[in-house]
C-alpha cells in the first residue's frame, strides 16, 4: 500500500481564526477498511492535500488553511480493487 500526498496550493491566507478546540490539528478519520497517512502539518496556507491510493485507485481531497486546525492525519477508505 502506498499513499501518495501532494499539497495544491489555493493562493490565498486564512481569512478565518483557527477553531480553539484542535489547536494541535484534527485527524480526519472513516469508518471500515481504510489506509492512513500522516499529512504535512501544518499546511503553508489555503489549498488541498490530493491523497492517491496505488493500491486500491481512491482518490481524496481535504482542505487546509494554513492554521493550527488543518489535518494532520487521514484516513482514506479502501475502495476494495
Amino acid at each position: 500500500m502506498a499513499l501518495d500526498v501532494k499539497w495544491i496550493d489555493g493562493g490565498r491566507e486564512p481569512q478565518c481564526a483557527p477553531d480553539p478546540r484542535y489547536p494541535e490539528g484534527i485527524d480526519l478519520c472513516t469508518e471500515g477498511v481504510h489506509c492512513t497517512t500522516a499529512l504535512p502539518y501544518p499546511a503553508r496556507r489555503c489549498g488541498w492535500y490530493r491523497i492517491d491510493c496505488d493500491q486500491c485507485g481512491a482518490v481524496v481531497l481535504a482542505t487546509t488553511a494554513g492554521r493550527p486546525d488543518d489535518p494532520r492525519s487521514i484516513q482514506i477508505p479502501c475502495r476494495g480493487k
